[in-house]
């Protein structure tokens, strides 16, 4: 299998719910903790000052709570001008998977997840997000930092989420 860019050569480090991806070398694995079968870390971008994180989260079959939902909690993480941010949503199919996808930028407050008392609004943060109808529930893919990091490293979070498949 020809594999690109920051890919290891096509073995697959990481798996939850019936599902199996492909990691990217270059972000900082931090492993499992409650509720997160990956964490990564990003290097900030020249310009940056913080590191973006992108986290794989699974909380059980039938747990997590649906789709919309969701997408509607993202959306409430992000202001422009104190009002929601506008958010791109789309559907695709990847390796016969259901993924709904998100991409919103603003005045982010989600930072350290839904159970963080820290919502002090970070400006200039972009999400890209992903909900991946897996075999075992729903898998929550979540990747958040200022938005030149999140821009530089777009293909790489867009292949790891195209990378996902079921495991056999």
């Amino acid at each position: 299998m020809l594999v690109m860019g920051a890919f290891a050569l096509g073995l697959f480090a990481e798996s939850v719910a019936g599902l199996k991806w492909t990691a990217p070398a270059a972000w900082k694995n931090e492993g499992s903790r409650p509720m997160r079968a990956a964490t990564y870390v990003v290097p900030a971008t020249a310009g940056d000052k913080d590191n973006a994180e992108c986290v794989v989260y699974f909380f059980g079959a039938g747990q997590g709570g649906g789709i919309e939902q969701n997408i509607d909690r993202w959306k409430g993480q992000f202001q422009q001008d104190g009002k929601p941010a506008p958010a791109k949503v789309n559907k695709k199919t990847i390796h016969g998977i259901p993924v709904t996808t998100i991409d919103i930028s603003g005045a982010y407050t989600g930072m350290g997840g839904p159970m963080s008392q820290d919502k002090t609004p970070r400006p200039g943060y972009r999400m890209l997000g992903a909900i991946l109808e897996g075999p075992g529930g729903n898998v929550f893919i979540k990747f958040a930092g200022p938005t030149k990091s999140v821009a530089a490293n777009q293909s790489v979070f867009d292949k790891m989420v195209d990378s996902f498949q079921k495991e056999r």
